[in-house]
């Protein structure tokens, strides 16, 4: 086998540049083979991040080859034969160093989620349909890569949106709890004028860069766009909360009811 081209970026927060590794090829190898091989061998003080190395941590995510792609995931027999191969950190967010990027804006994000309030636990326990465990499920399966953060452009071109603007990772948080049916927060009104919901123009690039395939734009955000105008502007749904009495209390509400 010939040998494999890497292009690594090196730097910190002031700057930095690519070094370039030669190495010899090993089949059935993933990138971050490749990267813990140059770290062992010409560069031992290359930094990444990594855990499972499964697919399943989210923490080894880089852009390869200008792609947000998880290094634990990417077979070096899936990229282009012969072509130097180039690593990068994460473009939305400020470099740490190398590979390492810092995603604290992501738990900073985190916080600001309303917790799930159910009502009062019945006699004989809470019931649900299956068909809204399993809607709900599907975003749990979210590794918090933060692929979909950086590939969103309202956050990896404008820096000034960061302070007011979730990301797809979190729209798909507030949907899975908008659509709990046990849920008794309303975060709707939230969601458009704090987290900047509007802001998203639907173009579906993090759903195209999900490991986990969640069809964040089809089943998150759009519903959430949906309910967020049926709550600020459809007469008709609000005369139907009214009279089926299922207004649902807002963050602030809940969060001043007694215990």
């Amino acid at each position: 086998m010939s040998d494999v081209v890497m292009r690594v970026w090196r730097g910190d927060l002031s700057g930095g540049d690519f070094e370039q590794y030669t190495i010899p090829a090993v089949e059935g190898e993933v990138v971050l083979d490749v990267i813990h091989r140059i770290q062992a061998t010409e560069a031992p003080d290359l930094a990444c991040r990594w855990n499972c190395k499964a697919g399943k941590c989210g923490s080894c995510s880089v852009e390869i080859n200008g792609k947000p792609r998880l290094m634990c995931m990417t077979r070096m027999s899936q990229l282009p034969e012969g072509e130097p191969i180039t690593v990068t950190p994460l473009r939305a967010f400020p470099v740490i160093r190398d590979l390492v990027s810092d995603v604290s804006f992501n738990y900073e994000m985190a916080r600001k989620v309303p917790a799930f309030n159910p009502p009062p636990r019945p006699e004989g326990g809470y019931r649900m349909q299956q068909i809204d465990v399993d809607r709900g499920q599907e975003f749990r399966k979210c590794i918090e890569c933060f692929m979909c953060q950086d590939v969103c452009h309202v956050i990896r071109d404008h820096e000034e949106n960061k302070p007011k603007y979730a990301g797809p990772r979190f729209f798909i948080r507030y949907a899975e709890l908008e659509m709990h049916p046990l849920d008794t927060n309303d975060r709707r009104e939230f969601v458009r004028e704090e987290m900047g919901l509007g802001m998203c123009n639907i173009t579906k690039c993090c759903t195209d860069v999900c490991p986990e395939h969640i069809k964040i734009t089809d089943n998150a955000i759009i519903p959430m766009k949906e309910r967020v105008v049926d709550a600020s502007y459809d007469p008709v749904a609000w005369l139907g909360r009214k009279i089926m009495r299922r207004t649902k209390r807002t963050p602030t509400e809940a969060a001043v009811q007694p215990e």
